[in-house]
């Protein structure tokens, strides 16, 4: 089964939008595996956004991701990245798709709500970096064979 990470960055939850872009997940059909509601610290968002170093927005990123809680969070389904990448929309919301949470709820990239993994390779190494084992639960959801086909 096919994992995926996604923060709800700090202006998602200064707005109160945490539940509405849970529940698109969930609505969709992907399985929660872990949560965490955190202050994120220097040293995990300079880990986390290392390959932007050097360019001229990583500091603004920096310090907009530790300037107030989010909620990180780990979801797992058949094409999670995708499907998560999908609802999420394009990372500039007045290019993203009407019905995404970035179409619907942000106007700049600087603010645009959420991050989601763009690969599978990239999902693994962030759930890694944002989670022990041990924070991750595996579970069968009833009535999944009416969302996946095997």
């Amino acid at each position: 089964m096919e994992k995926t990470f996604v923060i709800v960055k700090p202006d998602a939850v200064q707005r109160g939008l945490v539940g509405e872009i849970v529940a698109r997940i969930e609505r969709r059909g992907l399985r929660l595996a872990g949560m965490k509601f955190m202050q994120v610290s220097r040293a995990l968002a300079e880990e986390h956004y290392a390959i932007h170093q050097g360019k001229p927005f990583y500091d603004g990123l920096i310090t907009y991701i530790t300037s107030s809680p989010v909620v990180a969070m780990v979801w797992e389904g058949n094409k999670a990245v995708e499907a998560v990448r999908q609802l999420m929309g394009a990372t500039n919301p007045t290019a993203a798709a009407p019905g995404t949470v970035r179409a619907d709820f942000a106007l700049e990239i600087g603010r645009n709500l959420t991050h989601a993994s763009d690969s599978v390779e990239n999902g693994t190494t962030e759930v890694a970096l944002w989670f022990k084992p041990d924070e991750l639960v595996s579970w069968q959801r009833d009535g999944e064979r009416w969302i996946f086909e095997k």
